[in-house]
């Protein structure tokens, strides 16, 4: 399978936010993420890095200092 999990950069932390993701969409001032059974989240971030090889999308809360 291709599908990624979503983690937020929390400081020197990663948490997953979501498993499977299977398509990330710019959507006004963030993200909508989806997985490979519907599921949707809305997230203000931007994408900090992604290892696809990895399976792994890092994610950097947009406003946030």
């Amino acid at each position: 399978m291709c599908e990624s999990n979503a983690y937020l950069k929390d400081g020197e932390n990663e948490v997953m936010l979501m498993e499977s993701v299977d398509s990330i969409e710019p959507c006004g001032n963030g993200l909508k993420l989806m997985d490979i059974f519907g599921k949707q989240m809305f997230i203000k971030a931007k994408i900090k890095n992604m290892t696809l090889l990895n399976h792994r999308i890092i994610l950097e809360e947009i406003g946030t200092s």
